[in-house]
């Protein structure tokens, strides 16, 4: 069993170093995505085993980027959204907290169908038809609706780490929020 082992050893280290280095024949760079794709697609994968998590696919997209006419189209779209639209980027969405949230982000997910693709396919025509709808010409009736905001502090509230409290839920206090005069003075670099 020793030999054994130590043979698919020396079988992955030769593959290793004489098979590896053809691989930098199918190198690509890295090109960020660009705002002609604004969608992040997330998938689960349990290694090949089946799973029922699979087939499921989540679409997440800042507002910012979707082509919309005006500050009306944007707030339509939030109202159409619903649940789905929040000021922050998800946690599990792909998107970094490090982006500027601007108009928020909205997150649809599916799992109703048999196969990948076809859940794919609803989220991505559930966007373009909010995108549409959002973008219809004329004076909505929704233009004169207050955007809804109870599932963002029902979450907060669930998630009991402070942000329900004091209106914390779009702007949560950070380092720079701290006041400059509380600071001691600087030392100076010629005080030896």
């Amino acid at each position: 069993m020793m030999l054994q082992q130590q043979r698919e050893t020396l079988h992955y280290l030769r593959l290793i170093e004489h098979e590896m280095p053809k691989l930098v024949a199918y190198r690509k760079p890295f090109i960020p995505p660009t705002s002609a794709a604004p969608l992040v697609v997330r998938s689960l994968s349990y290694g090949g085993e089946p799973h029922p998590a699979t087939t499921k696919r989540v679409v997440v997209v800042a507002v910012d980027d979707l082509p919309l006419k005006d500050e009306a189209a944007i707030h339509r779209i939030k109202l159409l959204a619903g649940p789905r639209w929040a000021p922050r980027p998800p946690l599990d969405g792909g998107i970094s907290n490090l982006d500027n949230w601007g108009n928020g982000y909205i997150k649809i997910s599916c799992e109703n169908f048999p196969r990948p693709e076809m859940n794919l396919s609803w989220a991505s025509d559930t966007l373009g038809r909010l995108i549409q709808e959002a973008n219809r010409p004329g004076k909505s009736k929704l233009d004169d609706v207050p955007l809804d905001l109870r599932h963002i502090f029902a979450r907060a509230r669930k998630a009991k780490n402070g942000e329900h409290l004091r209106g914390r839920i779009y702007s949560r206090p950070t380092i720079y929020d701290f006041p400059k005069e509380w600071l001691p003075p600087a030392a100076t670099s010629d005080s030896n």
